[in-house]
């Protein structure tokens, strides 16, 4: 298929515009990363004034068996009304803020410290939301299914932790609601925040508009980059991938020790992180310290992220809507995975790869042999599989056999397929054939040498779809 499919339809711009899970996520494990630096007690106790107390425990029965570990429900919410009418206009923040959820997420720390599993759950999640009395109107509601962000809006705090526990069967131990009113002051404080990308990134609905290379990014552009959704045909999942990227990154700059090691730094920095938090009675200074003393070797390899995985999207429910359903088994393998104290990541293989930028995985490759070297279109035919390609496993002979050097024609449609091949065949020529298809044709020629090995500019990726931080910042 060609690379480069128009953006998905069906949603409307207004949910586009509405700010996205790692302006939320960063906060927490930010916080934590601060708080290894040990600049003492009293600091951290000033800043503990700036934070809301909130009781989402109260009276809360039948909760789920505690597991190993620290388990935090991260909730962020709409902030808009408080950013200036210009940033509004620069950064196409457009629409209302409204009372609801747009991020939830559960952030396992190990019991180690030594590991942050964060796993998101979509917030148009069909769910069971349990019997409660609306905070609102004060009527009483039956057990009924809902989308799950519907049980902030209904219940708050409370019942947004009883619905998570109750999906997840994961006791939720701390709460921490934010919204994105710090976030791009927050990346300004530590100095901007760097991405990379190997092709151009660019959104017309939030105004990014990055080109290939390393990029700092301050507040606004950090904002623009992790909420955009229409630079591909990714939609949705290209930006989590952006999203995590950013979220890793931002990690190794907070933790650097012109932020931990200077008090002034660090009072502002996380002046601004709490200024828009909300967090459960429970987490407190003494347990952010304790917390924070155990990671003070946390770094972006510490961290892994994965959403929980569903089987289908835009299910239609009667009274509800479009819904996003989980994959019940997988789920309940990965939340188990969670309550074990397990990694989620895979272990994955050290040896170095180029960086390409449509992966191996998803490009169709007939392999040709262009000389009179017999079992030469085997070798590369077993040399590109073997770094991923989808070969035929069928070469065939050309009808020449003279090539002195390898050749790779491809259909222009597929340009971004072709350069990814030509990485893996160090030396190749292409050659543009309109109408090829999407079949990509290798004649392999005298100069010959071997298969460069390539991957994309996506994380290595294990069942549950998880990536490590260290995966997905600039190298």
């Amino acid at each position: 298929m060609p690379q480069s499919p128009r953006p998905q339809k069906g949603r409307s711009r207004r949910q586009d515009e509405r700010p996205q899970w790692s302006m939320r996520l960063f906060t927490t494990i930010s916080v934590l990363v601060l708080c290894a630096g040990g600049i003492g007690h009293a600091v951290v106790s000033g800043m503990e004034t700036g934070i809301e107390r909130v009781d989402p425990f109260k009276d809360m029965k039948n909760r789920p068996a505690p597991g190993h570990g620290t388990n935090i429900l991260l909730v962020g919410t709409d902030g808009r009304d408080r950013i200036t009418a210009e940033e509004k206009r620069k950064y196409r923040l457009g629409g209302e803020p409204c009372h609801c959820t747009d991020t939830i997420m559960v952030v396992h720390l190990s019991a180690d410290k030594k590991r942050a599993s964060v796993v998101s759950l979509p917030r148009d999640s069909y769910a069971e939301v349990p019997a409660h009395t609306d905070q609102s109107t004060g009527k009483h509601h039956n057990a009924h299914p809902a989308k799950i962000n519907a049980a902030y809006a209904e219940g708050g705090p409370g019942l947004t932790v009883r619905t998570v526990e109750h999906m997840t069967k994961v006791k939720i131990d701390h709460y921490l609601e934010v919204d994105f009113t710090s976030f791009m002051k927050t990346v300004d404080v530590i100095g901007g925040v760097e991405v990379c990308t190997v092709r151009p990134l660019k959104d017309h609905y939030t105004g990014l508009d990055l080109p290939v290379g390393t990029h700092r990014l301050n507040g606004g552009q950090a904002l623009q980059y992790v909420r955009s959704r229409h630079i591909d045909g990714a939609a949705d999942f290209g930006r989590m991938q952006r999203q995590q990227r950013f979220l890793a990154a931002f990690v190794a700059k907070a933790g650097t020790a012109g932020v931990l090691l200077n008090p002034v730094k660090f009072r502002q920095v996380t002046t601004t992180l709490l200024g828009s938090v909300r967090a459960d009675k429970g987490f407190g200074t003494r347990e952010m310290l304790d917390l924070g003393r155990a990671m003070r070797g946390f770094k972006p390899a510490s961290s892994e992220f994965t959403s929980v995985p569903v089987s289908g999207v835009n299910q239609s429910v009667a009274g509800i809507g479009s819904t996003v359903k989980w994959d019940e088994a997988k789920a309940k393998r990965l939340f188990q995975h969670l309550r074990d104290d397990k990694p989620l990541a895979p272990l994955r293989p050290r040896a170095k790869a180029a960086v390409v930028d449509v992966a191996p995985q998803q490009i169709d490759v007939q392999v040709y042999n262009g000389t009179l070297t017999r079992g030469l279109g085997k070798r590369v035919d077993d040399a590109l599989r073997s770094t991923g390609f989808r070969t035929t496993r069928a070469p065939e002979d050309a009808d020449r056999h003279d090539v002195k050097r390898t050749l790779v024609t491809y259909d222009p449609r597929w340009d971004r397929s072709a350069k990814s091949l030509q990485a893996a065949l160090p030396g190749c020529e292409l050659r543009a054939v309109d109408g090829q298809g999407g079949l990509l044709k290798v004649m392999a020629g005298t100069d010959f040498k071997g298969v460069r090995a390539v991957r994309a500019d996506e994380p290595h990726r294990g069942e549950f779809g998880t990536v490590t931080g260290d995966q997905v910042v600039c190298r």
